[in-house]
């Protein structure tokens, strides 16, 4: 390709550039099945143009990829999604959201690698694609904590009756989100980092 006199190559654009005042960075992983909405959280919540990996979707998924509840999607995750957020002036966060089809879970291992914590999304219309998403992160060691994305034709579930239906420890938080506004995707990551420094508190010593 011939490049013209007048064009230009440019580079990240301004509001891109990580803060002069960060500290400390931080990778988190947003995980979940199929159509929870992991991609719209990374969206909502980056300061920057978050990268997706998101191709067209194809009759070679039907049969295999279970799209309940979200027959609309037109489009998928392949790899991944990559955002970030600014906790604070010293702290960020780097935010990588997984691809929900089980045919790409392969990928998930690589993003795991070097992650301090995890979100899980989960959709209370399919509760049970989030029982392996739970037991990697478990397997792996990775803390996390539940997100429950509110859909509106979702059925609502006191937290207890949750926290016994996925089978989780007690002090797991659980919340609810709306994954579409930026408020309420930032307070996940509050909680996800409120539950991180109490585990580092806990470890120590007295």
């Amino acid at each position: 390709m011939d490049f013209k006199s007048s064009d230009t190559i440019t580079g990240p654009r301004t509001e891109d550039h990580l803060p002069h005042t960060a500290q400390a960075a931080v990778k988190i992983v947003i995980v979940g099945g199929f159509g929870v909405g992991k991609t719209t959280m990374v969206g909502s919540v980056s300061e920057i143009r978050p990268l997706t990996t998101e191709e067209t979707m194809t009759q070679a998924g039907v049969g295999v990829d279970d799209d309940y509840g979200s027959e609309s999607k037109t489009a998928t995750t392949v790899a991944m999604d990559f955002g970030r957020i600014s906790i604070t002036d010293q702290l960020v966060l780097y935010l990588f959201g997984t691809p929900g089809q089980e045919r790409f879970w392969f990928l998930w291992n690589g993003l795991f690698e070097g992650a301090l914590g995890a979100v899980v999304l989960i959709d209370t219309r399919r509760l049970e694609v989030s029982f392996d998403v739970i037991g990697r992160l478990e397997e792996r060691g990775v803390p996390f904590v539940i997100a429950v994305n509110s859909f509106p034709d979702g059925p609502r579930y006191p937290v207890e009756d949750l926290r016994t239906a996925l089978d989780l420890a007690p002090d797991i938080p659980i919340v609810e989100c709306d994954a579409r506004r930026r408020a309420s995707s930032r307070d996940v990551l509050m909680t996800l980092m409120r539950f991180l420094h109490a585990l580092e508190m806990a470890k120590a010593p007295t």
